[in-house]
């Protein structure tokens, strides 16, 4: 299903239908700052009353920086450079400058109030006889994000004439966590080593950081927490703070400032006490003494992300306190210098007996901060994960936002794919974001969507927001996957406002990154916007989850690896049925954690969201769901349309090939090639392990043996020998071949089908403990040839290595032979699964 293009935005982009600019090589480094040159000369012509000389009415860094930043963007833009004036003049210009400024260097000016300290305005307006563009801002970061939007209303083609634009953001907490390493490794990184440590010391060129604080400016983020939340104590040890000086140091122009994650045991670890007690003196001289040292060397020091007592952190309980004493303690210490405290609330025994069908992990961050609320510091913010359980593809909205009156919290996003897909498949988050952010808590009766409360609109707490798990690292463009990078922007316009609607994010996104082509746009776009559900639809519906492999990589399937321990991600398949049982009246009583009007909806099987079924509620496979299929069939249906979906992907990018550069074009190709056949590695090891347990077949027959796709074990084998894969459902009918000599070995078959061209699909493994090479040969011909040498994350043939390679256009008749012969390397022994033969417009 194809989502409409809207907005005003898109809706002017589509129809300017400007051909596309020149093609050259990109790497993606640029992001969306690529401000693309404008060729067309009626777009043009609409910025020619934009003044030729700017003045910033200051000398800040992040006022300078705005101003560059002008001058950068329109010379690109539209071949234009900016004069740089001292003063305003008796000339048309761009000024630059805080509020007050403003107003005095231009009385008559009409600059509106300003609330938020990031609010700015941008006005087109008459000064005595000349044109001004100002740019205000409350304070110097504001001009910036003022700078910044100017910049993107000419690059998405919108008119200046007339400006009269005033933006606040919708909550003072805009943070980005990096799960960064001291050595460089980062913990769920999926784009390459660390850009801000190496070797336990910070990086020594700084440049990749500069630019990655210019890319979070121009989206309005305001913070970094920038080293892994499962943190070292030593990141805040005074033989490291020169190290994180010189993070702050480079941030500090972009109006980003630094945040550090800590370790509850520092006093212990660091300090050399021999307590962490919260409530003890010592302890907080600890804190104390470690702020004032922080903040003599990074005066705008932002604060603290902690994560205690979960998933083997120390905490409070080692001392039987309370999150609220552990909290506080830090809190105070930061509380003279304007620094916070985030508190995460990802608190659960992931040691949990599974035989008890009443424990229940989605309970736990209620569990253990509802007590809690309103004993909390003003300046600790209880940083609360979308949803209930880990980042997963569809979860209810946590009912901990709609519990804490008193507390502030901001709500935990991650731009980083964990569970879906990790930036080898295309899934934008937005609109998965967007049903979180807008759902109606029904906080006494109220209308109180989830960005109301923890922005402090519905419950006048100051201080709250956004926060997002970002891990860019040192993949040339920033994420591993282009489109991935559309989070990354989507994140930080949705913390801004959480009212931009996802087809805006996408839309201004894709034009700026990818240019005005209306095929380009249109294309682009909706990829994006069918990501997530298709993604949904191949992996795990009805709010199972992904359904991945929970104990390992979170990658590929792994039906049953989150059953029968302690994680608590469970879906409690039997042969009889599936899902959570939730509910108050016989399950885990988490249902009862809504507010009443939402519980009551959840409780019930007549009204609860079938996306939302198998999370809330156990049921039997032939339940029916409100769209009249039964919840099996449903499974079948949804896997195989979602398999199709990703399929059709790769047909809808390759019609715009030749309209962006071909070095982009070509990665993402591949990318979405990956993801198509992966995508069929989920959907048959999903739709299989169900037939499995439940007994009952697929109403559409399309399980069990395919005509078109020949087993590696049933053909003619030279060295191959047989080997089982584990689980068994990410390898077609459970086995394949490998190859344990180290000459070449050969699989073999005879074609049989119809004569013509085919695609011919190779299904192997490939494991990150080898660079096996393949070769296809048809009737002695050599047609193929390929490398395993992708960084999948195992070393074992499973759903995570299962990989598919197409061969295209091979011309065949009947008795051709058809052979596999592959070359092991390493400790990988070049797997085969199967082959099958395709018709030339099948995958």
């Amino acid at each position: 299903m194809s989502h409409p293009i809207s907005g005003a935005l898109i809706a002017a982009v589509i129809a300017l239908a400007i051909l596309p600019a020149p093609v050259y090589a990109e790497t993606g480094y640029d992001a969306w700052l690529r401000y693309e040159r404008i060729a067309d000369a009626e777009v043009r012509a609409r910025y020619d009353s934009l003044p030729a000389a700017v003045v910033a009415l200051g000398s800040s860094a992040v006022l300078l920086s705005a101003r560059e930043e002008l001058q950068r963007g329109i010379a690109s833009m539209l071949d234009r450079r900016l004069a740089v004036r001292d003063a305003v003049g008796a000339e048309p210009a761009i000024v630059l400058g805080e509020r007050d400024r403003v107003r005095s260097a231009l009385p008559s000016v009409a600059v509106p109030e300003l609330v938020h300290p990031d609010a700015f305005w941008i006005g087109a307006a008459r000064a005595g006889r000349r044109n001004v563009v100002v740019v205000a801002g409350n304070g110097d970061r504001g001009v910036l994000y003022g700078a910044f939007a100017l910049l993107r209303r000419i690059a998405l083609a919108q008119p200046v004439d007339g400006l009269n634009v005033r933006e606040e953001p919708a909550a003072p907490v805009r943070w980005v966590n990096e799960w960064d390493n001291l050595d460089g490794s980062i913990e769920r990184g999926y784009a390459g080593r660390s850009i801000f440590f190496d070797q336990d010391r910070v990086v020594g060129d700084l440049t990749r950081v500069r630019d990655y604080a210019r890319l979070l400016a121009s989206v309005g983020i305001n913070a970094v927490a920038v080293n892994n939340v499962n943190a070292n104590a030593r990141a805040i040890s005074d033989g490291f703070l020169p190290q994180l000086t010189r993070i702050a140091d480079v941030f500090r122009p972009w109006g980003v400032r630094l945040a550090v994650s800590i370790d509850f045991s520092s006093p212990r670890s660091v300090g050399g006490l021999n307590t962490f007690d919260p409530l003890d003196a010592r302890v907080a001289a600890f804190w104390n003494d470690r702020v004032e040292a922080i903040v003599r060397s990074i005066p705008d020091f932002a604060g603290f992300v902690l994560k205690a007592d979960s998933e083997g952190r120390v905490g409070p309980s080692a001392y039987g306190r309370t999150h609220a004493d552990a909290a506080n303690v830090i809190a105070r210490a930061l509380a003279p210098h304007g620094g916070l405290l985030f508190y995460r609330g990802f608190v659960y025994d992931h040691l949990m007996d599974w035989r008890n069908l009443k424990n229940d992990r989605a309970r736990a961050a209620y569990d253990n901060f509802k007590a809690l609320d309103g004993r909390f510091d003003d300046n600790v913010v209880l940083q609360i994960k979308y949803g209930p359980i880990d980042f997963q593809v569809r979860e209810p909205a946590s009912p901990l936002f709609g519990a804490l009156p008193r507390t502030n919290q901001a709500i935990e996003l991650q731009i980083t794919q964990e569970y879906l897909g990790q930036q080898r498949h295309v899934v934008f988050l937005p609109p998965m974001w967007k049903e979180v952010l807008d759902f109606d808590m029904r906080v006494d009766a109220r209308t109180t969507p989830v960005k109301a409360l923890v922005t402090g609109a519905a419950t006048n707490r100051r201080v709250g927001g956004f926060v997002a798990v970002s891990n860019v690292g040192l993949a040339t463009n920033w994420l591993g996957h282009d489109l991935a990078m559309a989070n990354l922007y989507g994140f930080g316009r949705l913390a801004w406002d959480p009212d931009v609607t996802s087809a805006e994010i996408a839309g201004e996104w894709a034009s700026l990154t990818f240019g005005r082509d209306r095929r380009v746009l249109e294309t682009v776009s909706g990829i994006l916007l069918d990501s997530w559900r298709t993604y949904e639809r191949y992996t795990g519906s009805l709010g199972m989850g992904t359904l991945t492999d929970i104990v390992g990589p979170h990658y590929g399937p792994g039906i049953e690896s989150s059953e029968r321990n302690g994680w608590g991600q469970w879906h409690r398949a039997d042969g009889r049925g599936v899902g959570m049982d939730r509910t108050t009246a016989t399950g885990t009583g988490f249902i009862a954690q809504f507010p009443p009007a939402v519980a009551a909806q959840f409780e019930s099987l007549s009204t609860v969201p079938d996306e939302l079924l198998l999370f809330l509620h156990h049921v039997p496979y032939t339940h029916v769901l409100h769209s009249g299929k039964t919840v099996i069939q449903h499974i079948y249906d949804e896997h195989f349309q979602g398999a199709a979906e990703a399929e059709a992907f790769v047909a809808r990018w390759r019609r715009i090939q030749g309209l962006i550069d071909e070095a982009r074009y070509g990665v993402i190709l591949a990318k979405l090639e990956y993801q198509a056949g992966h995508a069929i590695v989920w959907r048959d090891a999903v739709t299989n392990w169900f037939a499995w347990v439940s007994g009952i077949a697929d109403a559409k027959g399309r399980l069990g043996p395919r005509a078109n796709r020949v087993e590696a074990e049933s053909m003619a084998l030279d060295r191959y020998v047989l080997t089982a894969v584990t689980p068994w459902e990410t390898a077609s009918a459970g086995q394949a071949v490998r190859c344990p000599s180290r000459a070449p070995c050969t699989a073999t078959m005879r074609f049989s089908g119809e004569p013509g061209t085919h695609d011919i699909a190779v299904q192997y493994f490939d494991e990150r403990d080898g660079r096996s090479t393949y070769a296809l040969v048809v009737s002695g011909q050599p047609i193929d040839r390929w490398t395993a040498d992708a960084d999948y994350p195992s070393r074992t043939p499973n759903g995570h290595t299962a990989t598919r390679h197409v061969t295209h256009g091979v011309k065949l008749v009947a008795g051709d032979t058809i052979r596999v012969v592959g070359t092991p390397d390493g400790e990988e022994e070049a797997v085969v699964d199967y082959v099958e033969i395709l018709g030339p417009k099948e995958f």
